[in-house]
């Protein structure tokens, strides 16, 4: 996965006009965008991949039927 993989919508207002931040990102803080629409600035930072567990709604007694 690269370091700055680029939103597509700000996550207040929805808009699509993003742009990097200026601020510049610290590696392992997230990047930095900033949204032109509603002027806020957010950060974007990779936590990780969920493992995945069984099914929800299913029971590994009753051979997963519900």
């Amino acid at each position: 996965m690269s370091e700055r993989a680029a939103p597509f919508h700000c996550p207040y207002c929805g808009d699509e006009d993003l742009r990097p931040s200026a601020e510049g990102s610290v590696r392992g803080e997230g990047a930095a965008w900033e949204c032109r629409a509603c002027s806020r600035a957010f950060r974007l930072k990779f936590l990780g991949l969920l493992s995945r567990g069984p099914a929800a709604g299913t029971s590994p007694s009753d051979g997963g039927a519900s």
